[in-house]
């Protein structure tokens, strides 16, 4: 089996995936590397005709409230029509171009903004309307952004646009050998050869699973430097060796370039793939309806929000 985890953004050069094989009772982990090109993704890791685990760090799902007025009978089903509809990736420069049917917003900052207004151009009762059950605040750690919201650090709609339209929607129209979780069923039957499985991971999420603490920034190389043993540590308990240039970027603390981060995020990722295969963490999945035809929900991830 290989197990992989790609850490998306709208920029290439921000794009980085970590690949692991399972070998034995363990897996063998390779270092960081660009994803390149998206055309040649799915065809790469499918080459070798084994099952593909595939973990996203981006949406996908939308919310309920947006979901409600759709007619598709489900995410994998309006994400595959989204060929069809380019003007739906068109983010939107001001309210007055919000619509259910063109919902990313905003194209820039504006004065006066509000994820309120955002809210009501869609139709939506209020801003917690434009969240999914996944993206909010647990116990454990802060909200994540709406799917739909593509200004800020924290934000994700330019990373789902980028994969939406570029790769994952022209995949499933063209009825290529890809099931979505959770939407498709469980992870693990899922899992078959020549297939692969796309499920959102969440690196904040993940770390969190892993019993991992950054001591500062992840932007920063000597955090990411001082947490190298406790990664190891995490590694070690989920019998992922890492090949010997992984070793190094580990203690190197991912480098001191901005991509650092990038390829911090994707292993963190990859081990909390792992734990899921694996069986560490459990395959859960909320008995909400919403939540499996079209909201989605994070990998591993058993705690509601507060």
């Amino acid at each position: 089996m290989i197990a992989a985890h790609a850490d998306w953004s709208l920029a290439p050069g921000k794009r980085w995936m970590a690949v692991a094989r399972r070998q034995g009772g363990g897996w063998q982990a390779e270092a960081p590397r660009p994803v390149g090109d998206t055309a040649r993704l799915l065809p790469d890791l499918l080459a070798p005709g084994l099952p593909v685990a595939l973990g996203l760090d981006l949406p996908l799902g939308v919310p309920r409230d947006w979901a409600a007025l759709r007619p598709e009978a489900d995410f994998p089903a309006f994400l595959a029509g989204l060929v069809r509809d380019p003007a739906f990736f068109l983010v939107a420069a001001t309210l007055a171009e919000v619509a259910p049917a063109r919902p990313f917003y905003p194209a820039r900052g504006i004065k006066g903004m509000t994820r309120a207004g955002h809210a009501a151009a869609l139709g939506l009762a209020g801003p917690a309307s434009l969240s999914r059950l996944c993206d909010r605040a647990t116990a454990t750690r802060p909200a994540g952004a709406p799917v739909f919201w593509t200004l800020g650090a924290n934000q994700s709609g330019k990373a789902a646009i980028a994969a939406w339209r570029d790769w994952i929607a022209p995949a499933l129209a063209a009825g290529a050998p890809v099931a979505l979780w959770p939407f498709a069923g469980g992870l693990h039957a899922l899992l078959a050869p020549g297939r692969v499985v796309l499920a959102e991971v969440y690196p904040a999420e993940a770390l969190r699973q892993l019993g991992l603490r950054l001591a500062g920034s992840k932007r920063l190389q000597a955090p990411r430097r001082a947490m190298a043993a406790a990664l190891r540590a995490a590694m070690a308990r989920l019998r992922v060796e890492p090949s010997p240039a992984l070793a190094e970027v580990i203690a190197d603390g991912f480098g001191a370039d901005a991509a650092g981060e990038d390829r911090l995020d994707c292993v963190l990722g990859l081990l909390a793939l792992v734990a899921v295969l694996d069986g560490a963490r459990p395959d859960h999945v909320p008995e909400d309806p919403w939540v499996r035809r079209w909201e989605g929900w994070v990998l591993g991830q058993t705690d509601l929000p507060r």
